[in-house]
């Protein structure tokens, strides 16, 4: 099993805010926009660096989306910033017409996503978020796994031509990608080569993934994973190959099974390469309050579930 190394926990939503500023920097076309989340957003930096390109709009999220839209219309890149229920369900109409219709170059920051926003409970807690979004037509979805792959997302998405939704969650979670790895919308990250079982993951499950895949190797399995980072478009070559290597699939997601990534890839398996398969996801249900680690053991959604799950296929 390959070697990788938590650097120190970081939350992926400083990396959109290290990645914004940077690109704030860079060019002078990107603008952003918050509602009343400037420090939930980690848009500090870029709000106190380019003060005439950022705007504060209220608790008005459907102002917001419009707002954008016209700006992305008048030459501009504007990244939008709220809590991720606001963002997809709140906003769908909008999102709908404004930006996925009318083509408009829109950036979506979507944050606090997820069970492991913890305390603030199943209100906050979206996990329907993946689903709502990839089912829009232009609308690209990526869920980066940690901090240094969410400021790399976010720079790739200004420069991709068209709707981002980038997910990304609150808790400090390891930081293990290179600093200097690129980011390439629409191509899944080979993490490790093996001939067993195939671990497809997405953002917070990818080091969970690699803790269960260590776990597998002791017992004998070795695992073929790969970090989906980009849900939509969906890497299928990548995701084709791993399962006719291994004979068997096992998708981990902080999501619902309803519309994530694992109905997703089944979907794309059913009529190319017809694969056992277990889904490491929730089923049908809100979140609840509690810490963000408790909720994960709660919901099936760690290492442990994750061999599990694998060890089943055997």
């Amino acid at each position: 099993m390959k070697e990788y190394i938590d650097t120190g926990k970081k939350d992926t939503r400083s990396g959109f805010g290290a990645g914004l500023t940077e690109l704030g920097n860079r060019n002078p076309k990107v603008v952003a926009l918050t509602a009343d989340l400037k420090g939930s957003l980690k848009m500090d930096q870029f709000a106190a660096e380019h003060p005439e390109r950022f705007f504060e709009v209220g608790i008005a999220e459907a102002n917001m989306v419009g707002m954008a839209a016209g700006m992305a219309i008048a030459g501009y890149i504007p990244f939008i910033g709220t809590f991720a229920n606001f963002a997809s369900a709140r906003v769908m109409d909008q999102v709908r017409q404004a930006v996925c219709y009318s083509k408009t170059n829109v950036k979506i920051a979507a944050s606090h996503a997820g069970i492991t926003l913890g305390e603030d409970g199943a209100t906050h807690q979206t996990l329907e978020d993946i689903g709502i979004m990839r089912m829009l037509p232009e609308m690209v979805v990526i869920n980066p796994c940690d901090y240094n792959q969410t400021k790399a997302a976010t720079i790739a998405a200004a420069a991709w031509e068209g709707p981002v939704y980038l997910r990304f969650g609150r808790p400090g979670v390891p930081n293990f990608t290179p600093a200097d790895q690129p980011f390439e919308i629409g191509k899944a990250i080979k993490l490790n080569d093996g001939a067993d079982v195939s671990i497809f993951a997405t953002g917070h499950l990818v080091w969970e993934a690699i803790q269960a895949a260590r776990q597998l190797e002791e017992q004998g399995m070795t695992v073929d994973l790969i970090d989906i980072a980009t849900i939509k478009p969906l890497d299928k070559e990548a995701v084709i190959a791993s399962a006719r290597k291994t004979g068997r699939v096992v998708v981990a997601e902080e999501h619902l099974v309803a519309g994530g990534l694992g109905e997703l890839i089944a979907g794309v398996l059913a009529t190319a390469c017809p694969t056992p398969m277990r889904l490491v996801a929730i089923d049908d249900q809100f979140g609840q309050s509690g810490k963000p680690a408790e909720l994960m053991a709660a919901y099936g959604l760690d290492a442990s579930h994750i061999v599990q799950a694998a060890l089943s296929l055997r």
